[in-house]
């Protein structure tokens, strides 16, 4: 496991976030890393996602700061480029294991199948995004995967909500969650700071129900 997967498993609840204006990024990051979130992941959904990155890589060195949605090698070198050290991405192929290898990014390829898991195994991984999550009932499929792949551990991401995120960490191959509501688009572009620090305040796990 490379120092970026240690540093982002080491945050149970990891916001996914889309980012519209990039001048939010740096006081965005500041905020999370206050409420004692130090992994982000900035999705690469509007114009302004590579320039957010080089803002938090470049004013915010302790944010772990990871790119997510990335889903061919054109996507690798751009956020190569702008600082990321780990990719997340939806699916997983053998463009990206090559490419994420070549450039010397950490991959954390996304799976849903037995097989998609394997491909990542066999290429030397052992952490992966689980998604899209709730669409493939995450923990049930988590569960049926500890079995035959004990060293596999997930980031479980894809409509996971603030009631139930904890119970997915309840699970011992599941130490992080991605969620979209800690940092939601509305209060990012809106700069309402507090709001975010108090989802973020609250998303310390804590035993499920």
């Amino acid at each position: 496991m490379s120092e970026a997967v240690r540093r982002f498993f080491g945050n149970p609840v990891i916001p996914v976030v889309v980012i519209d204006d990039a001048t939010q990024a740096v006081p965005l990051a500041e905020t999370l890393l206050e409420a004692g979130i130090s992994a982000i992941e900035i999705t690469l959904r509007t114009p302004q996602a590579l320039a957010a990155m080089e803002a938090i890589a470049r004013d915010v060195p302790a944010m772990q700061l990871t790119a997510g949605t990335a889903v061919n090698r054109h996507h690798l070198q751009q956020v190569k480029d702008a600082g990321a050290e780990l990719v997340v991405s939806p699916g997983i192929s053998t463009e990206l294991l090559e490419g994420a290898r070549e450039l010397g990014l950490a991959l954390l390829p996304g799976i849903a199948t037995a097989s998609e898991l394997m491909l990542g195994l066999n290429a030397g991984l052992t952490h992966f995004k689980l998604f899209p999550a709730s669409a493939i009932n995450g923990i049930a499929l988590a569960k049926a995967f500890a079995g035959p792949f004990p060293e596999a551990r997930f980031c479980c991401t894809g409509g996971i909500t603030e009631a139930e995120f904890p119970v997915y960490l309840a699970e011992a191959n599941i130490p992080s969650v991605g969620v979209s509501w800690l940092a939601a688009r509305p209060a990012i572009a809106a700069g309402r700071w507090q709001e975010i620090r108090a989802a973020a305040l609250r998303s310390k796990p804590r035993n499920p129900s």
